[in-house]
């Protein structure tokens, strides 16, 4: 039997979850998965929901002075999550 095409099975793999619809909700879950390990320790500890909607992440952050200085740094941090997941998930962070 001869072979028609040959395909490298990371690319199946994509192409199957993108015709399901499961590549963007695959790759939120990431990204949230994420978050103590680019936001760091203390920040994972002090947050409360966090989730995404509309390629916003929501996250709600009990400490004040902690949701000063992320709302300061997070072009940086929506950047940086973006990058861990290695697609655009998130266009905007909003903290609560």
């Amino acid at each position: 039997m001869k072979r028609q095409r040959e395909h490298a099975i990371g690319t199946l793999i994509r192409e199957y979850l993108r015709s399901e619809g499961l590549e963007t909700p695959l790759n939120e879950y990431r990204l949230l998965s994420s978050w103590g390990k680019i936001a760091g320790k203390i920040v994972e500890r002090n947050t409360g929901k966090l989730f995404i909607k509309n390629e916003v992440l929501y996250a709600e952050i009990k400490s004040p002075s902690l949701r000063m200085d992320l709302m300061l740094t997070r072009t940086d941090l929506m950047n940086r999550l973006n990058a861990e997941v290695g697609f655009h998930v998130i266009r905007d962070i909003v903290l609560f």
